[in-house]
């Protein structure tokens, strides 16, 4: 029968474990099992493990040491989980990059930024939740948005000391709106700039409003944090300035829908009503509104959002009111 074969030696099994000679010579001795061992392999005795319970704390057997004595070296044993998911995820925002090469973007701001928040000013949630649910920009968005209001609200206020309230509220939002500031980040090119996720760039997110204006705002909000206020505020000018000037002459068009109620209300004709449809996926849905006075359709807008297109419709509403009330008056 062939034996196994260990050490140049044959081996056999024992079938018969009360009466084995090998159990029978070491109960001869009488000793135990354990103390049989310690006598067939008399090396110094060492501590594996002390008493306290956690597996990181067991001590390390030196590399020499553990190589005569033929025990395998003691590793490090991870201890209980650490919450550092803060600090992983920052690492993995260091390893990203943006979009295209930045460089031409600071140029274009005329402002210097750490790399690191660079990345995060323009790090869409898609990117994000893609990459391992890295940090967004969302928090500099909502600070930038912040910041952009300030300097715009208090320039309007020094410029125009004799506007109303009213009509500073109207300019502002003009020149804050989400539209508005979807043209200043495609003046800059800041859609090529975007991380956006695989399903937003098949959409083509780097050319939403809703994106490009959220980024202006959480760019700005990076100079703010960087630079300060001053700094923040100098930006903001450069990028709004033509919008401001632009705000101070729209009159009637600072808010179409606004401007439409006060005319039909001058008019008589009761307050307008306005009705939408869409056509598309949900990721490039087209609106259609239309405005009824006294029901009367009077104007008809097309828009990527519902309230763009009302917007469209209400003054296309508010030229047709107006043109019909000059051409009663001139036939009274």
């Amino acid at each position: 029968m062939n034996l196994p074969t260990l050490g140049g030696r044959r081996w056999r099994a024992c079938s018969t474990p009360r009466t084995c000679p090998t159990r029978r010579k070491r109960a001869s001795r009488g000793c135990s099992e354990a103390q049989d061992v310690a006598q067939q392999h008399p090396c110094a005795s060492f501590a594996v493990e002390d008493d306290r319970r956690e597996p990181h704390h067991l001590p390390a057997v030196q590399g020499r040491q553990a190589g005569a004595r033929r025990v395998p070296h003691v590793r490090h044993v991870q201890g209980p989980p650490v919450r550092r998911g803060a600090a992983l995820r920052a690492r993995r925002l260091r390893r990203v990059a943006p979009a295209a090469p930045a460089t031409g973007l600071l140029e274009k701001l005329g402002v210097q930024l750490d790399p690191e928040l660079l990345v995060l000013s323009l790090t869409h949630r898609s990117f994000a939740h893609e990459n391992g649910g890295i940090p967004t920009n969302e928090r500099l968005e909502f600070l930038g948005d912040t910041v952009l209001g300030l300097v715009v609200t208090e320039t309007l206020y020094r410029r125009h000391p004799d506007h109303s309230e009213g009509e500073l509220a109207k300019m502002r939002a003009a020149t804050v709106s989400q539209k508005s500031l979807a043209v200043i980040a495609r003046t800059l090119g800041l859609g090529r700039y975007v991380l956006l996720g695989k399903g937003e760039i098949r959409t083509r997110g780097n050319d939403k409003d809703s994106i490009l204006s959220d980024t202006v705002e959480s760019v700005i909000g990076a100079v703010y944090l960087s630079h300060g206020l001053e700094e923040a505020r100098a930006l903001v000018l450069r990028l709004v300035e033509p919008r401001l000037t632009a705000a101070a002459d729209l009159g009637a068009g600072l808010d179409w829908k606004t401007s439409l109620q006060e005319a039909a209300a001058s008019a008589g004709t009761g307050a307008p009503v306005y009705t939408s449809d869409a056509v598309g996926p949900d990721h490039a849905r087209e609106f259609t509104s239309y405005v009824h006075l006294d029901g009367r359709l009077y104007g008809t807008g097309r828009g990527t959002a519902k309230k763009y297109a009302e917007q469209e419709a209400a003054e296309r509403a508010y030229q047709a009111l107006v043109a019909e009330r000059a051409g009663d008056d001139a036939g009274a």
